[in-house]
């Protein structure tokens, strides 16, 4: 006779912090930034810091991808730019930023410096340094170099 999946699901779900539910989400899927000129950001994320092009519909919604990390470029006529129930317009800026890492810190800095809009000088700590940027539209993003370790 055939194992049962029901008792190897059972026993998956069993070691989720509750007991008998699924996960609610399935996997990352990209983070969302409002942003007025879908086709300036698409321009931004690909030739100044190599973002790959994966979709777009302009002028409403396009991807961009790095490794693992999608952005979701939304503007005005997107789906998820829409007003909140309440009325309140989703917007760019903030503070939660998407983490880049990079190898040169200073080199990024130098090849950026014409035309990219930077929030702060170079920051160094006992983890690394970093710098804050923004994309055309004012949504943070933080260049990161971790610190050498010697092992």
């Amino acid at each position: 006779m055939p194992k049962s999946t029901r008792s190897q699901t059972t026993t998956s779900t069993a070691s989720s912090p509750h007991v008998g539910q699924e996960n609610l989400a399935l996997q990352f899927h990209g983070v969302r930034y409002q942003v007025a000129d879908v086709a300036q950001s698409v321009a931004f994320y690909t030739q100044r810091l190599g973002f790959k092009l994966e979709h777009q519909q302009l002028p409403a919604f396009a991807a961009v991808s790095l490794g693992a990390l999608t952005i979701l470029l939304s503007g005005p006529g997107a789906s998820g730019s829409r007003p909140m129930p309440g009325g309140e317009r989703q917007g760019p800026g903030g503070w939660n930023r998407v983490v880049l890492r990079v190898e040169d810190l200073e080199a990024c800095i130098n090849r950026l410096k014409e035309g990219v809009r930077f929030r702060n000088a170079l920051e160094s700590g006992p983890g690394g340094k970093q710098v804050q940027i923004e994309d055309p539209d004012g949504n943070p993003l933080e260049l990161f170099e971790p610190a050498h370790r010697s092992h």
